[in-house]
């Protein structure tokens, strides 16, 4: 088991590819803003604004997808899969990846394990029933995984996560550091590849009031899918329907995706893809433990 101060080695890509780069959406719609606070759920303003990504957002996106004929990975929390069935097969039906992203958006930060394992079964249940789906990725809500989470993940069945930050390509994450350790792969993401930080504001609920140009965004993303390009790494862009949804940034993902097309040897797939090729290269599996902070007293 390789060292965790030590950075995995960049991943040798198929034929013909210098670098990856996945599109995926969580389609969190209502559920962010009722787990934060269920009141919300009585603030007719608030609720259409979560809605109208699987509404409206979706849709739009789909058309997008179609036209460029590309796969991508959607998050869906087990919450939106049943308040949302019809969107949610459509998703399906396209031939997109339906990934695991909580049952409702639950703050897992500090969960213990009993009670992140009863929401992990929670979500596949309603993914299993509504959609007939059993994923084999996972997005831990917040991006907020514990220490415990890739042993939950493993003992059902899932074969990678995409949640953590510590690198640019993917890895194969161990679930502790100790002999006989399982292990998942880890397709990393990061703050600045969310629209969530460009574009949320709702008052008094999420944001900090600053809602940002897609031209702006369109740029930021444009020169880290580059630099991903340029050093071999896997792109990873994380949308919500709810916000990459509307016009004018569906029109700056569009533009964003034809930088994508023009970039040579880049493999655009869903993380699902990804995810077996990593497995299939027999990486060594890196661990990650918690700092020892009884010897910083």
């Amino acid at each position: 088991m390789s060292d965790v101060t030590t950075p995995p080695p960049a991943p040798q890509w198929p034929d013909g590819i210098r670098a990856a780069a996945a599109l995926t959406f969580d389609l969190d719609a209502e559920s962010p803003v009722l787990t934060a606070d269920r009141a919300n759920g009585r603030r007719l303003g608030v609720m259409s604004h979560q809605a109208y990504g699987p509404l409206t957002g979706v849709p739009r996106l789909l058309r997008l997808l179609e036209r460029h004929r590309l796969r991508a990975t959607f998050f869906v929390p087990g919450f939106t899969a049943e308040r949302y069935p019809g969107v949610c097969s459509r998703i399906a039906e396209a031939g997109h990846e339906i990934a695991h992203h909580s049952y409702l958006h639950e703050a897992t930060a500090g969960m213990d394990a009993a009670t992140e394992a009863a929401m992990i079964d929670r979500g596949l249940e309603a993914l299993d029933s509504v959609l007939g789906i059993r994923p084999v990725g996972y997005r831990a809500p917040m991006w907020e995984i514990n220490y415990h989470t890739a042993g939950l993940l493993i003992d059902r069945g899932f074969e990678y996560d995409s949640t953590l930050m510590d690198c640019d390509v993917p890895y194969v994450l161990a679930e502790h550091d100790g002999p006989g350790a399982r292990s998942l792969v880890e397709i990393p993401i990061h703050w600045a590849l969310d629209d969530w930080e460009q574009y949320a504001f709702v008052p008094d609920v999420t944001g900090s009031g600053l809602i940002e140009s897609p031209a702006k965004v369109l740029e930021m993303w444009s020169l880290e899918l580059r630099a991903y390009h340029a050093e071999g790494g896997c792109f990873v862009l994380t949308n919500h329907p709810f916000l990459s949804g509307r016009p004018s940034r569906a029109a700056a993902l569009e533009q964003l995706i034809e930088v994508m097309e023009s970039l040579e040897g880049l493999w655009l797939a869903p993380l699902g893809e990804i995810s077996r090729h990593v497995r299939s290269l027999d990486l060594t599996p890196r661990a990650f433990p918690p700092p020892d902070l009884e010897d910083q007293r």
